[in-house]
């Protein structure tokens, strides 16, 4: 790791010269032999450029977990676009179950595209090579939050519509019109991208005096903690942010699941049971994924010596979810898989 000297070293040198330790050995540059995205000034480093720690891959597993993370975001890519476009196109899948259902695959591009790329780029790239801008670092702090939070509030409003299908059928046309599938999917996006932006908006206020970004991938935590200002409203916020998000996620989808079920119970109609049993395991089989990596991440992230497996569940978080939501949704949802096997079947006729 390179450590720029903040003073002259006792033995002067000539003006124009740039001193720095690398591994443990002072060397001096002339500025034109160091390279122009260091942007040295004065010897000190330009704080537009943050060194990033990336995945941790032994050298002899470099193309083994590159070729892997590269077919697994190619799967995610090809499978929640194939999924937004199956929706659009086929009518009978024009429903407000389905059309609230586009959300969660578009949100799982944006989580993939806004991490993958970059753990891709830093497998293939040694770590003392791994800049960033601040800029760029920031972008992707802001998509890798805003992935996570919009999980949670689209699957929310999933549990809404489920909730009206089942516990008041004859007044499902009537409450899930065009008006309000457009206002669910909007709160959805809309309080996520909110809470999100206050949180980076704390954050990039504070003056840095650090480069190194010591996660695979940039964060909020990992840009305030290049600050050595009080970071206590971070704190506070990101405590309550944290605390509101889940409780009001988990406490919504409960009470929901509940009422369902008492519906359900006291219900003797077999067919609406068997299809609110298939329609709600797929959502809360999904729920529970989502629900599962953010409490583990949250809590080893609290316990510094589990930090490299925290970093590890982080990583596999916009990995996971995004992989298995297409195979469930798929698979599990009848209408879906039926317009699936009848697109492949004309598809192999046409051949």
């Amino acid at each position: 790791m390179y450590k720029w000297a903040a003073e002259r070293p006792n033995k002067p040198f000539p003006e124009g010269l740039v001193s720095t330790e690398i591994n443990n050995e002072r060397r001096h540059f002339t500025r034109s032999e160091l390279p122009s995205h260091w942007g040295m000034e004065n010897r000190t480093y330009n704080d537009h450029i943050l060194l990033l720690e990336g995945l941790k891959v032994p050298q002899q597993s470099t193309y083994p977990a590159f070729t892997l993370l590269l077919i697994t975001y190619i799967f995610i890519m090809v499978a929640n676009i194939g999924l937004i476009a199956l929706i659009s196109m086929e009518r009978s899948l024009h429903q407000p179950m389905y059309i609230l259902f586009c959300n969660l695959p578009l949100n799982d591009i944006v989580g993939a595209t806004g991490m993958i790329p970059r753990l891709l780029w830093d497998i293939l790239t040694t770590a003392p090579e791994r800049y960033i801008t601040y800029i760029e670092c920031v972008i992707q702090a802001f998509c890798a939050h805003l992935f996570a939070t919009t999980s949670h509030t689209i699957l929310m409003i999933m549990a809404f519509d489920r909730y009206v299908a089942i516990c008041n059928p004859l007044r499902y046309a009537t409450i899930m019109t065009n008006k309000m599938v457009i206002r669910l999917s909007m709160s959805a996006w809309g309080v996520a991208i909110v809470l999100v932006g206050i949180l980076l908006g704390l954050t990039i206020r504070l003056s840095r005096c650090r480069s190194n970004i010591f996660n695979p991938y940039c964060d909020n935590a990992s840009l305030f903690k290049l600050s050595c200002e009080s970071v206590f409203i971070n704190n506070i916020y990101g405590l309550i942010f944290t605390v509101v998000l889940f409780v009001s996620s988990i406490g919504s989808i409960s009470l929901t699941y509940l009422k369902i079920a008492n519906v359900c119970l006291s219900s003797k109609n077999s067919s609406l049971n068997s299809k609110a049993l298939t329609t709600c395991s797929t959502h809360l089989l999904v729920y529970l994924i989502v629900i599962g990596f953010g409490v583990t991440i949250i809590i080893l992230h609290r316990f510094p010596k589990y930090a490299e497996l925290g970093q590890m569940c982080s990583v596999l978080f916009p990995v996971i979810p995004t992989c298995l939501n297409p195979i469930i949704y798929g698979l599990q949802t009848k209408e879906i898989k039926q317009r699936i096997f009848r697109v492949f079947h004309r598809a192999k006729v046409a051949a």
